[in-house]
């Protein structure tokens, strides 16, 4: 049974009508053909935490919380995943781009624990990087994410629904501001 989403609902509706494309697709777009509810929805709330979307995060976060079992767990994923890419994409985006092997031969030294321990699943987790690797433009950690999660058996159509997901959060987020605006 799918999430009831009143929180979501209500910001949706105070969205200008120029977004109505995004009320329809945010509504959609989170009852994933491919994925779980908790999949959905952490990759959800992880692109939202990624943008700095406080009032789309806290919509999402108030639904999970109301009707996903699991809803603890995925949400400190999700705020996990988004910090740790908000880091990575950073840097690994400065080594790709750059291009020099001087760069690339020297070991990051930053923590990532997290991605080895998460509170729900590996291929989730790297579900929820993967919208944030997405919504950053990081070529190197789309790959990477990419690449391990269907190493883990999740096919490419999730992964396509992942960035589905993101790409809508992200239109969310611009019309979220876009009704505070004025």
């Amino acid at each position: 049974m799918p999430i009831t989403a009143p929180a979501l609902d209500a910001l949706r509706e105070t969205l200008p009508d120029d977004f109505k494309d995004t009320k329809l697709n945010l509504a959609s777009v989170l009852a994933g053909e491919n994925l779980g509810d908790a999949q959905a929805w952490g990759i959800a709330l992880a692109a939202a935490r990624f943008l700095r979307a406080p009032r789309l995060a806290s919509a999402l976060e108030a639904d999970m919380r109301a009707g996903l079992g699991e809803a603890a767990a995925v949400i400190s994923d999700a705020t996990a995943a988004a910090g740790l890419m908000a880091m990575n994409t950073v840097y690994y985006r400065f080594r790709h781009m750059i291009g020099k092997e001087s760069y690339a031969s020297r070991p990051p030294r930053l923590r990532m624990q997290r991605m080895a321990k998460p509170a729900t699943s590996a291929v989730d987790f790297e579900l929820m990087s993967l919208a944030c690797a997405a919504l950053a433009g990081c070529e190197f950690c789309l790959q990477n994410h990419e690449a391990k999660i269907v190493a883990e058996g999740t096919s490419e159509e999730s992964c396509h629904d992942c960035v589905r997901i993101a790409a809508v959060v992200a239109a969310a987020a611009v019309a979220t501001d876009a009704g505070t605006a004025g």
